[in-house]
């Protein structure tokens, strides 16, 4: 990277940062390797996304993290995935306070939100097989 990053708008820089941040999704994410990775301070890096966010960049890249662990398993399948491998693959290696964060952003568990949306999936597969005269021979996974 530039040796004049810290003169680059903020923006420019939080954009960098995330990119890096989500790149090595199954890491865990740690500021002081961003900051290397970015050539800045870590000072530099926390005034750019309190000035874009209003957040420190630890907590603005946990929700960006969080929010694609969301999506994966809104899309996963329960009978194929486990929330534990969702989180570890997201660099989330505490589970309990990944479970925490998880909660009080999107107001239910991980494991309801895979749950739920395979529910859904499998009484959509029910109703289509019934409509074909087949029976839909789906589990369902505690």
């Amino acid at each position: 990277m530039l040796s004049t990053q810290e003169s680059k708008p903020c923006r420019d820089l939080v954009e960098q940062a995330e990119k890096l941040a989500l790149a090595d999704l199954d890491e865990p994410l740690h500021i002081s390797a961003l900051c290397r990775a970015l050539a800045v301070s870590e000072r530099t890096l926390r005034k750019a996304f309190h000035k874009t966010y209003g957040l420190a960049p630890c907590r603005h890249l946990r929700m960006l993290r969080l929010s694609e662990a969301r999506r994966a398993l809104l899309s996963a399948d329960c009978e194929l995935t486990t929330v534990t491998a969702v989180a570890m693959c997201f660099g989330f290696v505490e589970l309990g306070r990944f479970s925490v964060e998880y909660r009080k952003i999107f107001g239910e568990s991980p494991s309801q939100t895979l749950h739920r949306v395979s529910v859904s999936h499998t009484n959509t597969l029910a109703a289509a097989s019934g409509a074909t005269g087949h029976r839909a021979n789906v589990g369902f996974g505690a």
